[in-house]
């Protein structure tokens, strides 16, 4: 059974979607003639062919659709020469007769079972079951995959090349990379790291960092002169009076002032004997000068050797490289430059008092830990160079490192918890499919049965008795229906036997075509598939037929009608589409229903509006009489309603004319001043309208029109005293205006 229809942009309709929901065992419409009937009845009979539309079937089950309109009348009376035959079963083999009806409540069971299994597989709708558990599964995952790739973008944006654009691709990257990826793990701090330089923009060769040397300065701290007591001879007569005195450098340096002041002693101002004068220089010997000239060298190199050092740490400094350790290497420079200002010191005092013995304070420790920092960074630079010379390689290891980590860290809990919930699902589905198919396949075996018991007992012959005693029991003898030459078709007659199909009149064409296509109701073109169920559309099927003929049309269709109700036909759902009021009064009559619908129907109007078709569905039968229709086109005028003059006028002439007895030219007299001028041009505008025919092209009535004599109307009511008429037409039973929207 249809539960929905979907139409958008075909004919009349526009581009926003006239829905059709919430259908029933029967549904009927009421239009005017072109008002977009036969479109309905078109996507019914082929959906297909109107990429705009969509029918859905309960359970996804179609059943069989057989449609009576102009198109079906067009190909089976005008196109074709003979009407193909109508194969039925014949009532002389009950016994297989039975083995159908045995066979199809099988096949049914199999078809309950089919969509039970469906259901539980799609959903109602296809996007549920467990089709759609698995869908929230991979939708989920794929959400928690694309956060991560969110978070680790700004940095890791080359690891996800090929992959930032789309999360579904992303998520088949990690699952790819769950089964392939043999990666060493690493840690985030040194993958972020290494996709500093691996990663970067431009990446090229660096240099290595110069080396220091600090040997010559640990040399010198470490000379055995600064240990040494350098003093004079002591075989000399005046040594051991030095030596006493435990200060030769204050001798030392009196004696050099000797030479100055005319040789009298610069301590106690006595003269000086040549004897003392040759004993003292004979106390500071060669041997005494050599050591205090190395003392001095020592000096001097000590001063050289620790610039040099400290010159050779700025240049490392001043453009310091991205793999030093910059903070290390300038506190260690500081506490090097202490320890040099005090060795300084130290050796200042024992140039100026060489028998002191210094010891330097020692600079090794300082001056490995510098090497080390500088060798640290020049390891990093040999790495870095070895990358960049093979960056691709590189690069291609980082990024299988960063898709581990993701593997291995965030994502392992939902990896885990997704290929988990995916198997189960999986597995579920695949056994779900395969009861399907086992169940079609047994369902298509019990169909070949039946087929071939219905080729055991059809027959077109019953077709044409039943057709022809129809046509006699309704006074058509002129014509009559027989089986053609190749006992598979249907040809008219004459009562001479000639050809009646050329010569019939409109009303008898269109009789026999309705006959032979209710009798189809009960059959098929051919010897199987006449116990297929069946959806069944009736498009204005009383078009040129006289009332008579109108009422039997609607008599076989309210036998229909029952057979569905009580279950003794294939017919599962009918629609009915029609603009003939008298004919859906005919046809919709229920003495059950009362005021509102039963369950097992649902009734729609159909309405055109600037060019534009639009179907609503009421909450009860809309068509009751002619007057109420006119009321209707009244309630629900738009713009461009051109059908509102009609309305109008013979609302008011049935009403006040025929009902009211009051006299419509002289209404205006009701009015004074400028009301009685609207009204007079009301009537003027109303009798204007109901014996022409407007064409938008040339004459638009605008909303403003409409309005204005939408008001003046209800004053002729009011002044006439019959307001409270107006006020119940004017309302009219409720209606559910919801069938128009757009589609979700």
């Amino acid at each position: 059974m249809i539960e929905s229809i979907h139409i958008t942009s075909v004919a009349t309709y526009g581009t926003t979607p006239a829905v059709l929901d919430g259908l029933s065992t029967f549904n009927y419409f009421y239009g005017a003639n072109g008002s977009g009937k036969t479109t309905i009845s078109r996507v019914i009979a082929d959906a297909v062919k109107f990429p705009g539309c969509k029918v859905n079937w309960k359970a996804r089950l179609p059943l069989e659709p057989l449609v009576y309109n102009r198109d079906f009348v067009e190909k089976h009376f005008r196109a074709a020469q003979e009407l193909p035959g109508i194969f039925t079963l014949g009532e002389q083999n009950s016994a297989a007769i039975d083995q159908i009806e045995a066979a199809k409540k099988e096949s049914e069971k199999l078809g309950e079972s089919i969509a039970g299994l469906k259901k539980t597989l799609e959903g109602d709708d296809g996007r549920g079951g467990k089709i759609g558990e698995l869908a929230v599964a991979e939708d989920s995952f794929r959400d928690v995959c694309w956060k991560q790739k969110q978070l680790h973008d700004d940095k890791l944006k080359m690891a996800f090349e090929g992959f930032r654009n789309k999360a579904e691709a992303f998520k088949g990257k990690v699952l790819a990379e769950r089964a392939s990826n043999r990666a060493e793990i690493k840690t985030l701090d040194y993958i972020l790291e290494k996709a500093a330089t691996v990663f970067a923009d431009g990446a090229v060769r660096i240099d290595p960092l110069s080396t220091i040397n600090g040997d010559s300065l640990l040399t010198c701290e470490q000379s055995p002169v600064l240990s040494k007591k350098i003093i004079g001879k002591s075989d000399v007569d005046i040594a051991a009076m030095i030596q006493r005195l435990g200060n030769s450098d204050w001798v030392r340096t009196g004696l050099a002032f000797l030479a100055v002041n005319d040789q009298v002693c610069p301590f106690c101002q006595q003269e000086i004997t040549n004897v003392f004068e040759a004993s003292l220089t004979a106390y500071f010997d060669e041997s005494f000068e050599a050591d205090s000239r190395a003392v001095a060298n020592l000096f001097a190199k000590y001063v050289a050797d620790t610039e040099a050092l400290l010159a050779a740490i700025d240049v490392l400094l001043v453009k310091p490289s991205q793999f030093l350790d910059h903070v290390t290497l300038v506190a260690t420079k500081k506490l090097l430059e202490s320890h040099i200002e005090v060795n300084r010191q130290r050796l200042v005092e024992k140039k100026k008092e060489p028998s002191r013995s210094v010891e330097l304070a020692s600079s090794e420790e300082l001056v490995r830990q510098m090497v080390a920092t500088i060798a640290d960074a020049n390891k990093a630079i040999t790495e870095h160079n070895k990358m960049v010379a093979n960056l691709s390689n590189e690069r291609q290891t980082l990024k299988d490192q960063v898709w581990l980590f993701l593997l291995e860290d965030p994502l392992r809990d939902a990896v885990n918890t997704y290929e988990t919930k995916k198997i189960e699902l999986e597995k579920t589905i695949a056994n779900l499919n395969k009861q399907i198919l086992e169940k079609q396949r047994a369902k298509e075996e019990k169909k070949e049965e039946i087929r071939a018991l219905e080729c055991e007992v059809t027959s077109i012959q019953p077709t044409v008795e039943a057709i022809n005693g129809l046509l006699a029991s309704f006074g058509f003898h002129g014509f009559s229906v027989a089986p053609a030459e190749n006992k598979r078709c249907y040809k008219l007659l004459r009562a001479d036997g000639t050809d009646a199909k050329d010569t019939l009149s409109e009303g008898e064409k269109t009789f026999v075509t309705f006959l032979y296509f209710y009798h189809l109701l009960k059959g098929s073109p051919s010897e199987s598939g006449i116990t297929s169920d069946r959806v069944v559309v009736f498009d204005d099927p009383v078009s040129s037929l006289d009332s008579d003929i109108l009422f039997i049309v609607s008599t076989l269709i309210r036998k229909l009608c029952e057979e569905i109700r009580t279950g003794s036909t294939t017919v599962k759902q009918v629609f009915l589409l029609t603009h003939n009021v008298y004919f859906h009064k005919e046809v919709t009559f229920q003495k059950s229903r009362g005021g509102g619908v039963l369950k097992e129907e649902t009734f729609w109007t159909i309405r055109k509006s600037r060019d534009e078709s639009q179907v609503v569905r009421h909450s009860s039968n809309p068509i009751r009489s002619s007057y109420e229709l006119l009321w209707l086109d009244v309630r629900e005028a738009r713009n461009g309603n051109l059908s509102i003059q009609n309305s109008l006028r013979r609302i008011l002439e049935t009403y006040f004319k025929m009902l009211g007895g009051i006299d419509l030219d002289k209404i205006h007299e009701r009015f004074t001043g400028n009301e009685k001028l609207t009204c007079r041009a009301l009537l003027s505008w109303v009798n204007d309208g109901s014996h022409s025919a407007h064409d938008d092209l040339y004459v638009a009535v605008d909303d403003t029109t409409v309005t204005l004599y939408l008001e003046v109307f209800k004053k002729i009511f009011d002044s006439a005293g019959h307001i409270e008429h107006y006020n119940m037409m004017i309302v009219g039973p409720p209606i559910t205006t919801g069938a128009i929207r757009s589609l979700p």
